[in-house]
């Protein structure tokens, strides 16, 4: 007796979910593919049943899927994960497209399907896609050093800080201050560069304890920022190691990180990666990146990555080893290309140790 209502009671439960119109459920897993923490999130609701992971593989799930749900790490790379991704492309995901294109271009060293597939993804206004395709464009990434083409890098960048992106408002910043693919326009830059700062500040505050926002907003409202115009809006109120430790890298560049980690992403051709730990990004030939000139140890791919690296890092390590390294007239040491991969006045756009180089300045 009681073995049968036990079976009755099973009974009922199955059929209350196999009552549940399609509808619903692809609501339901439309919203976990979005907001998924981490791959086993997603994955393991297709391995339930078979009508999940039916529907679970739906064209619109897979096109709602967001950059977490394809942040597996680059060990655990296989060919089921390539082809979950490209079912993910299939179906529209942007995100899908601008993490496959990464990989692809600098993983897998498929340039033009990697370009192609972060391109769709920017046709739809993937701010990440925008900027990382800026990238491309100032680096010349892919091909040789003349195939740099510093307006268009511009365009996307202006495209990406339109959007809110943060790095990309920054770069654009900085080439309106040096002149740099766009006629000179320091006023322009230098609000670009404060707006910069602050949307960054607004990204740390939110993301801020309660208990500890109110000595933040005690802070804020009682030091003054000095009036040097060469200091962030972080460093002025001093708050750049709390930026340095909230800010999260992109689950792509974690990948790029750990695949390139363990070996030479030159495979022997000197070819080094971004000096910022949260960047990942390679060199696709030799003396792409630019080094600081005032000690030599670093490189980077953009002015955004070496503004980040500094506040986190650089700028308490750097000190300059080559004594012929001089201020003229006041103005700092510029990023330089040490290794004779020279590009002429201008290209020498990321700075380091202060000033509008980037060092400090937002």
């Amino acid at each position: 007796m009681i073995q049968r209502k036990i079976r009755r009671s099973s009974q009922e439960r199955s059929d209350l979910f196999d009552g549940l119109p399609d509808d619903i459920l692809l609501s339901i897993l439309c919203k976990l593919s979005s907001t998924a923490r981490c791959p086993s999130d997603f994955i393991s609701i297709l391995l339930t049943c078979k009508r999940l992971n039916r529907l679970g593989i739906h064209p619109l799930v897979l096109s709602k899927s967001g950059s977490k749900a394809f942040a597996i790490g680059a060990k655990n790379w296989s060919e089921q994960a390539h082809r979950f991704m490209k079912l993910c492309v299939a179906a529209g995901s942007v995100e899908a497209c601008y993490t496959l294109g990464m990989i692809r271009f600098y993983c897998l060293q498929n340039r033009g399907s990697g370009a192609s597939l972060m391109a769709k993804a920017a046709i739809r206004s993937h701010a990440l896609s925008l900027y990382s395709l800026a990238v491309i464009q100032f680096n010349g990434s892919g091909g040789s050093k003349n195939s740099k083409d510093l307006r268009a890098g511009v365009a996307l960048c202006g495209r990406a800080a339109y959007l809110g992106h943060v790095d990309a408002i920054r770069e654009l910043g900085h080439c309106l201050q040096d002149g740099y693919g766009v006629r000179p326009n320091a006023a322009e830059g230098r609000r670009l560069l404060v707006q910069a700062a602050a949307r960054e500040l607004g990204s740390v505050l939110r993301d801020v304890a309660p208990s500890a926002l109110h000595a933040l907003t005690w802070q804020l409202q009682n030091k003054k920022p000095q009036r040097n115009s060469n200091l962030s809006l972080l460093s002025e109120f001093g708050l750049n190691n709390l930026n340095a430790t909230s800010m999260e890298a992109h689950p792509v560049n974690r990948f790029l990180t750990e695949w390139f980690g363990s070996f030479d992403p030159g495979s022997g051709k000197g070819m080094r990666m971004c000096s910022n730990s949260g960047c990942g990004r390679p060199e696709t030939r030799r003396n792409e990146f630019r080094r600081c000139s005032a000690c030599g140890a670093v490189n980077y791919c953009s002015r955004a990555c070496q503004a980040q690296d500094w506040k986190m890092r650089h700028k308490g390590e750097c000190s300059p080893v080559d004594p012929l390294v001089v201020d003229v007239a006041g103005a700092d040491p510029l990023i330089v290309n040490l290794d004779g991969d020279d590009d002429g006045v201008g290209d020498d756009r990321t700075g380091e140790a202060g000033g509008d180089g980037g060092g400090p300045v937002e």
